[in-house]
């Protein structure tokens, strides 16, 4: 069985990790750790699962997750590259005098606000880029310098999108292979019809245990999931393509043109046809 908790191998004259990933390591599944992550997508799209959140991802999009936050970031196509440039470190490596000091408040804080992730915009998420591609070739204390300086612009800053506060669970890997099986599984049922009753059935377990089960391990109802999953899907379309809306509405997993255009507003909180004039002006 696979285990949600991913052991981080760093060596030996280092503090911290600092390297890409690229297809086939690139592909995670649902997994989370002891170290703060901070990721830069080099190249690849597919959809991100950071704790309760599910959103896109692509190449140039960067992350910072706090210590414990489960995630999984999933490629749109199987025959796809992805990659990443993912540091990874420990909140208190410097030790914690040092981050004490007055100067370190800005690390500190953004350090203290457990089971957060966030995606970085504008600014400063060129200006992060900038020093995750430095890093990755950097040596003795300039890593360490250059870690310090994208931590402190992050906490110095509000130019990012906070995309989950759900707290961690301690899963069991029995527990953690459930979860992936079923993440797994929408993702490559979703535009079908999928029951409570479909789904509960492939973990072996009733509709009212498997819904107690989901939403303690992902934060948020199954049919909540599955909705997010599918409203993503009609986003792209709706951005990439110039498809009928109503195809679209077709091609999502919706059967019914009022239900779809409800559960679009929901998520995105804007109609269909306004999502889209956001992307073709």
């Amino acid at each position: 069985m696979k285990t949600l908790i991913q052991k981080i191998y760093v060596e030996e004259h280092h503090s911290f990790a600092c390297r890409t990933y690229k297809t086939p390591h690139f592909e995670t599944a649902w997994h989370k750790h002891l170290e703060c992550e901070l990721i830069l997508i080099t190249a690849g799209n597919g959809t991100a699962l950071i704790g309760d959140y599910i959103g896109e991802y692509k190449e140039g999009d960067v992350f910072f997750l706090q210590s414990n936050v489960p995630h999984w970031f999933r490629k749109l196509q199987n025959n796809a590259i992805g990659s990443a440039i993912v540091l990874q470190f420990l909140s208190d490596f410097w030790g914690d005098v040092f981050l004490s000091l007055p100067e370190m408040k800005p690390v500190a804080r953004l350090l203290g606000q457990e089971n957060i992730a966030i995606q970085l915009q504008g600014a400063l998420s060129d200006e992060i880029t900038a020093i995750i591609r430095q890093l990755e070739y950097a040596e003795g204390l300039d890593r360490i310098q250059l870690l310090l300086n994208a931590m402190l612009r992050i906490g110095s800053s509000n130019e990012y999108q906070v995309v989950t506060m759900a707290s961690s669970t301690s899963s069991s890997s029995a527990e953690n292979s459930v979860i992936e099986s079923v993440i797994d599984y929408s993702f490559k049922h979703f535009l079908s019809p999928i029951s409570l009753k479909e789904i509960s059935g492939i973990t072996n377990m009733s509709i009212p245990a498997f819904c107690r089960f989901f939403k303690r391990n992902i934060k948020k109802s199954y049919l909540d999931f599955l909705k997010e999953i599918r409203i993503g899907h009609a986003c792209k379309l709706l951005r990439d393509t110039d498809r009928a809306i109503l195809d679209i509405c077709y091609n999502s997993g919706y059967n019914s043109w009022a239900n779809f255009s409800k559960q679009f507003k929901v998520v995105s909180k804007l109609s269909p046809s306004a999502y889209r004039k956001q992307y073709k002006k």
